[in-house]
């Protein structure tokens, strides 16, 4: 364990130096200056703001704001969804795939449009590579991009005041895209290339055997492997938080994810962003104790989840010690778990930690079978998903999520002293609170109803493979997963299905857009209000004691909202008693 612990420190301690320098460079990026970055790629800039007719001149209110990002989102997803049908008679396929199935491209499409990524195929037995890079890929980028135009302006509302202007979609989009995500993707890419990681348009190639075998009588000497563009996806699938793998396996896959430090990198890729625009977020309000007080308080509620699922990962399964099967290993962070699921190379305690930080953010790639968890690892994966991705979550939504909650946080703290609430500087009144709660239950009311929908229905019931406490666990992730806008699968569940392809594709837009234009409302208020001075009475949002009570806010909604659940599902799995059959065999 004391690897695991180690290793844990290392990540998030290397992850948080790096973000520090990216936080003041994005605040530059979105603050307009000239440095080096615009002096490089100010020309491409300027000609993609005369291609669209703009200019960072021409802000937005926040429903001209909102109204553009949901207009590209729809001519993005309209496109990958047309592009998916007509994948057979378009080039770069070399493998000679047909158009993807309507059900399956509806779901696709929407998945890759709100950044959730959701898998109901093999993209690597399913997907041309023009679909793969004109289609995935890019949405890669566009999505993530999306999700930190939805943070910028809930920021500038606090850091502007008596004003309507939020800045620009469009100029956003465009920073975003060329200043951030393209930059870190190529130097990323780069590095997984070298590590081994296959960056091809080849569509197989053969190779020889190591260890030659006999099948049938005939000697098998070679192999078939399928190879493809998949560096360049993999960089934008962790650094934006979309989790999509070019293979099933996902960063199991070696050609994804080819050694030790890849593993590492990959993990940490996934909250270097979010954690990025916590800095950024405190440079542009000017309020930097207070993004420091909100790091802390996602690292309390992070680091002891972590802790307890890597335990009971390395600890293993007590069924297979009642049959006197050994699960040490020599490795420290290879060991336990349920001896299924797990890459050998990778081990039990990184796959933990990869987990964890994948359902933490909205990322849902994986690197060993989620439904091989053991019961309270995979628990702790979906209460992590369901206190709203707030730990980190998502690039620009988590953070803009983590803000509703504090505003929330602020409400209560002001019923409790008997004093209007404020939050940094700008008073929260009935309309903010009634759009925070909104932008707060919309997801609960998603996976509690879309859970209800999926157990009392027949077409809900026949895609589980597993019976009891399990089965009724795939479900509630396989709804909780897309409301979430995270992408990860349980397994253990045949969600290419018309029903479950419906309910998935729903819950992923409805988790996407109810949550944020509440939002977008809310800031809008914001935005109007004079800046109240800092008082005597005033409750100070840097303090621990507004952390504790912000982290306690995120666990009541979260505890209230799912504990029922999580009773019925990882919690009764992992405390009830072993089967008869195992009695048996061991007498």
């Amino acid at each position: 364990m004391s690897n695991s612990l180690l290793l844990t420190a290392a990540l998030l301690l290397t992850v948080i130096l790096l973000a520090i320098p990216l936080g003041r460079y994005m605040h530059r990026v979105y603050d307009g200056q000239r440095f080096w970055a615009t002096r490089a790629l100010g020309g491409v800039e300027r000609g993609i703001y005369w291609l669209i007719g703009t200019s960072p001149a021409k802000e937005m209110d926040w429903k001209r704001y909102a109204l553009s990002l949901l207009l590209f989102n729809l001519i993005g997803g309209i496109f990958l969804y047309l592009l998916l049908l007509a994948q057979g008679i378009l080039p770069l396929n070399p493998l000679h795939f047909p158009g993807v199935p309507a059900g399956s491209a509806f779901n696709t499409a929407v998945s890759f449009l709100t950044n959730t990524n959701w898998q109901d195929y093999s993209g690597g037995s399913t997907m041309s590579y023009l679909s793969q890079m004109l289609g995935l890929t890019v949405q890669n980028f566009l999505s993530a991009a999306t999700g930190i135009t939805i943070l910028l302006p809930v920021i500038r509302a606090f850091a502007r005041h008596e004003t309507r202007d939020l800045g620009n979609f469009w100029v956003d989009m465009t920073r975003t895209v060329l200043y951030v995500l393209l930059p870190l993707s190529v130097l990323f890419a780069l590095i997984l290339m070298e590590q081994g990681t296959v960056q091809t348009l080849v569509g197989e190639i053969q190779v020889h055997l190591i260890a030659p075998f006999l099948s049938q009588g005939k000697t098998i000497a070679e192999q078939t492997l399928h190879v493809g563009p998949v560096a360049s996806q993999e960089a934008i699938m962790m650094l934006g938080n979309n989790g999509g793998g070019f293979f099933n396996m996902n960063d199991a896959h070696p050609f994804e994810n080819p050694t030790g430090l890849t593993n590492f990198l990959e993990t940490g890729a996934m909250i270097l962003i979010p954690i990025a625009l916590i800095f950024l977020f405190g440079h542009m309000v000017k309020a930097k104790r207070t993004a420091w007080g909100i790091l802390v308080a996602m690292l309390i509620i992070f680091i002891p989840l972590t802790l307890v699922s890597q335990h009971y990962e390395l600890a293993g399964n007590s069924l297979f010690h009642s049959l006197g099967v050994t699960q040490a290993n020599t490795a420290g962070l290879a060991g336990g778990g349920n001896m299924e699921g797990v890459e050998d190379r990778i081990g039990s305690g990184a796959s933990a930690l990869f987990a964890t930080v994948a359902t933490a953010t909205s990322t849902g790639a994986a690197n060993t079978a989620y439904d091989s968890l053991i019961p309270i690892s995979g628990g702790i994966n979906l209460f992590l998903m369901q206190l709203g991705e707030v730990v980190f979550g998502g690039v620009g939504s988590g953070l803009a999520s983590f803000i509703a909650f504090m505003i929330f946080a602020v409400f209560l703290g002001g019923l409790m002293v008997g004093r209007t609430p404020e939050f940094l500087g700008k008073k929260i009144e009935s309309f903010e609170i009634k759009m925070a709660s909104l932008s707060i239950l919309v997801m609960p009311l998603l996976v509690l109803i879309g859970t209800a929908i999926a157990v009392s229905t027949t077409a809900g019931r026949t895609g589980v493979f597993n019976p009891g406490p399990h089965g009724f666990s795939e479900m509630l992730y396989a709804v909780t997963s897309p409301a979430n806008n995270n992408g990860s699968a349980f397994g253990g569940l045949s969600s290419d299905t018309r029903f479950y392809n419906l309910l998935t594709g729903f819950c992923m837009l409805f988790g996407r857009y109810w949550v944020y234009l509440p939002l977008l409302a809310m800031v809008g208020s914001l935005a109007e209000k004079k800046k109240i001075p800092v008082g005597s009475g005033t409750l100070a949002t840097d303090t621990p004691i507004f952390v504790g009570l912000t982290i306690g806010v995120i666990f009541l909604v979260g505890a209230l909202n799912f504990f029922p659940a999580l009773a019925l599902g990882p919690i009764a799995e992992q405390l009830a008693p072993p089967p008869a059959i195992i009695h048996q065999v061991t007498h």
